[in-house]
Formats: C-alpha cells, sequence, structure tokens
C-alpha cells in the first residue's frame, strides 16, 4: 500500500480533547494522524505536534477538502491554509471529503486542483473520501488510477461496501475504512465477541485486524491512553479463515453516515 494501515482518526475531537488524544498517541507510537478542514481541529493537531519531540518525516499527516473548497480557484489556496494551521511544509495525503452537491463543482476540476497541489509539493499523495463508483470513475478519467492513493469510505462489519471495493481493487486503489468500529456497535456483536474471546483480545482488535487483513488501511479515534494502545495492537493480531467468513457474514448494508444534501447516490 501507498498510505500506512495504521492511523488516529480525530473526526469530533476538537480543543483540548484532540490536543490530548494527538499527544497520547503520539507517545504510545502512533505516526499517522487523520484530519479534515471541516473538524475545526487542524490548528489544535498542529500545535500537538509541535509540542511533541516526533520529527516531521516520521509522521504522516492526511486532511481532507472541506465542499466549499473543491473549486481550482479554492482548493489550493485552502490547502495552504491547513498546512498553516497544521504547522507543516507539506501534507502527506490529500483528500476531497465529500463530492460537490449536485456536482456544482466537477470531479475532474478538483482532481486536477489536487494534482497541481502535489506538483506544487504541498501534498505528496492525493486521494477521494466518500466516492461511488461512477466518481471514482470520474476521478480515474481525470487524473489516472496510478495518483489516486485511497478511497476512504465508511466501512465495518454491517457495511462492508463490496461493490466499491472491488471497483477499487480492479483498478488498484487502496480502501481506507472509517467508521470502522461502526461507532463501537460492532463492540457488541456476539459473534465478534466470540472471535475476541476465542483469541484473548479485545472486540475492536477483532475488527480492526479483519479489516487490515482484507487490505484496508483503518483509522479509529480514541481519546483514553489504553484504548489507544489496545487499538495499535491490533496490528499484531492475525485472524483465522473462519474468523474472517464469521465476521464477513455479518454485512447488512447498514450505513451510519450518509448526511443530507452531502451524501451521493450509494452504490
Amino acid at each position: 500500500m501507498s498510505i500506512p494501515a495504521f492511523g488516529l482518526g480525530t473526526f469530533r475531537l476538537q480543543n483540548d480533547v484532540v490536543i490530548h488524544s494527538v499527544k497520547t498517541a503520539l507517545d504510545v507510537g502512533y505516526r499517522v494522524i487523520d484530519t479534515a478542514q471541516i473538524y475545526e481541529n487542524e490548528a489544535a493537531i498542529g500545535q500537538a505536534i509541535a509540542e511533541s519531540d516526533i520529527a516531521r518525516n516520521d509522521l504522516f499527516i492526511t486532511t481532507k477538502i472541506w465542499v466549499e473548497n473543491l473549486s481550482k480557484d479554492d482548493l489550493i489556496t485552502s490547502l495552504k491554509e491547513s498546512l498553516k494551521k497544521l504547522r507543516t511544509d507539506y501534507i502527506d495525503l490529500t483528500l476531497i471529503h465529500w463530492p460537490s452537491p449536485g456536482a456544482a463543482i466537477s470531479v475532474a476540476e478538483s482532481m486536477q486542483a489536487l494534482m497541481e497541489a502535489k506538483q506544487q509539493g504541498l501534498t505528496r499523495q492525493i486521494g477521494v473520501s466518500n466516492f461511488t463508483i461512477d466518481l471514482m470513475q470520474q476521478a480515474i478519467n481525470a487524473v489516472g488510477a496510478a495518483n489516486i492513493a485511497t478511497n476512504q469510505i465508511e466501512l465495518h462489519p454491517f457495511l462492508q461496501n463490496r461493490q466499491v471495493v472491488d471497483f477499487a481493487n480492479t483498478h488498484a486503489i487502496p480502501i481506507t475504512s472509517y467508521m470502522t468500529l461502526a461507532y463501537g456497535a460492532a463492540l457488541k456483536n456476539e459473534v465478534i465477541q466470540a472471535i475476541a474471546m476465542k483469541h484473548q483480545i479485545t472486540a475492536a482488535q477483532a475488527v480492526l485486524a479483519w479489516a487490515m487483513q482484507l487490505g484496508y488501511a483503518v483509522i479509529p479515534s480514541s481519546t483514553k491512553r489504553d484504548n489507544l494502545v489496545s487499538n495499535l495492537d491490533a496490528i499484531k493480531v492475525t485472524l483465522d479463515e473462519d474468523d474472517m467468513m464469521q465476521i464477513g457474514s455479518l454485512d447488512r448494508n447498514h450505513r451510519l453516515v450518509s448526511p443530507e444534501g452531502l451524501a451521493p447516490d450509494w452504490d
């Protein structure tokens, strides 16, 4: 993969809460941080990183361009503002967060602006988020599949998004799973709990290991040190074929994130 398999998500974390989460995560070994312009926490994350003793080239930072900034005139300007907030000269991975509502700005325009940002050295890789098959095809038409580092999508045991995953795999576009624990609902599932007990691991580790074994990157978030450590240890977990099949059987197309006015026509 061109992107790390495990990172820290920061959705819904702001101010002192996100500073504490990022500092703790860095302290216990995280080196990948995922944020977005709309999270309104880039400046706090920049502060947390600056106050740590981690060298910038040891970190992998992802941010996402908000829909109001997707035009060729606004995208690079907004990304430069993100760089200032994050106190860095470059972003490792910059994504289109959501497709432009009503296709007011074409995928091609936004992707070509991202490519320009990459050529200027503002970001090392580019990609997309919440993209359907049709939207991914538009992105491929605009910049080529080789330039799309990932499609970050909601993906968990209850929404496995297989059509999108299969299309992405066909074009060698890696998948990043967000909401991997399904807002915690996956941790309460009896099948997953039984697998966790079998391996003497946590339910969260079982789900995260399942996703990573399928080749997805994961970005779980937490504000608690013990959970941050435990989640990171999922990298060391190996599930067997039966475990993978059991979790795979939990798919029921149960989508948790579909904001009105933003969500595309899902596959």
